[in-house]
């Protein structure tokens, strides 16, 4: 997805510059359980030993997955979130080999799987609602398929979350569209559930209330929450700060990004560097901290190339100030 892209082209020269190795971790041990019923879900290998909290970053490994996990080493991150949809229909045992072996090759914890398409999809108040997620019945299907490759592929490489958008989740529970999602989200948290692991929903469009109560009615225990700081501001669906009150227990993963609210009714609000935009990070972190949140908090930047890079580092730097102060 072009939002979450991470030049290629640009390794080289940061590598070149010099910047901090990543944390080094074990190595990759063994596949993930199945799990009996109304078992607790345990993250498989690697994913258990990062620090509480501990800054990753999202990529877009497609097409030189090398270059992307170099990338992220170089820039001094342990952990990094894997946005796979360029792969979708080409999830094969020879990829998972490649990426178990990249992985341990530069010492990288992959947290988390996402895929979102396959397309059409729009990322506006107009087309959205029909073409994001699980929602439209029209592309629910061919979404199914990817989500439950993504999980195979995952359970390969020993990666215990697979993620994506749900959509426009109806608010009204007696919407005709609302018994097909919640079905939808069960299959995929079934198939999840089979591979042992957790199948997050990432906000964004939907309620916080709205989430929570997917979360009831799909009744599966490996159903958690995905928390993107930015989005619930830019689809102008609640404060990131209160979401947290709501669906605090039930978050497994962070993007850490941030956003100002919509003013066009037609278009999203803006992604803004972390810092200038509306998100407390500092309250978001220290409220997740003391419910218990031990995850990676993942920094998502959606420009690109070496202003990509920039703001990364930058971003870095601003949030690993907060989660000293937060975590110690």
């Amino acid at each position: 997805m072009d939002r979450r892209e991470f030049m290629g082209a640009a390794s080289a020269a940061v590598v070149a510059q010099g910047m901090a190795a990543a944390f080094g971790q074990s190595p990759q041990n063994g596949m993930p359980a199945r799990i009996a019923p109304g078992e607790r879900v345990v993250a498989p290998g690697k994913a258990g030993l990062l620090a509480p909290m501990a800054l990753g970053l999202i990529i877009s490994p497609d097409p030189e997955p090398e270059a992307a996990l170099k990338r992220v080493q170089a820039m001094g991150f342990s952990n990094c979130f894997l946005s796979m949809d360029g792969y979708i229909g080409h999830f094969t045992p020879e990829l998972a080999a490649q990426f178990r072996d990249l992985l341990e090759k530069y010492q990288l914890v992959a947290t988390t799987v996402e895929v979102v398409g396959p397309g059409p999809m729009v990322w506006d108040f107009l087309r959205g609602p029909s073409t994001i997620g699980l929602v439209p019945e029209a592309t629910r299907a061919a979404r199914i398929d990817a989500l439950r490759q993504a999980s195979d592929f995952a359970r390969q490489v020993g990666i215990g979350q697979v993620q994506t958008h749900c959509g426009f989740i109806p608010e009204d529970p007696e919407d005709p569209k609302y018994p097909g999602a919640v079905e939808a989200i069960r299959t995929v948290a079934q198939h999840c559930h089979g591979n042992g692991q957790y199948f997050l929903m990432e906000t964004g469009q939907e309620t916080p209330t709205t989430m929570s109560r997917m979360i009831r009615d799909v009744a599966m225990p490996n159903l958690a929450v995905g928390l993107d700081t930015a989005n619930l501001i830019l689809y102008g669906k609640a404060n990131p700060v209160d979401a947290v009150d709501i669906l605090g227990p039930h978050v497994r993963s962070i993007h850490a990004k941030d956003g100002r609210w919509p003013t066009d009714p037609n278009k999203l609000g803006e992604e803004v560097l972390i810092g200038q935009g509306l998100v407390d990070f500092r309250k978001v972190f220290t409220k997740l901290h003391a419910i218990g949140y031990a995850g990676a908090v993942t920094i998502e930047r959606e420009t690109s190339g070496p202003q990509q890079i920039e703001d990364v580092k930058n971003e870095k730097i601003y949030l690993e100030r907060i989660l000293r102060e937060v975590v110690g």
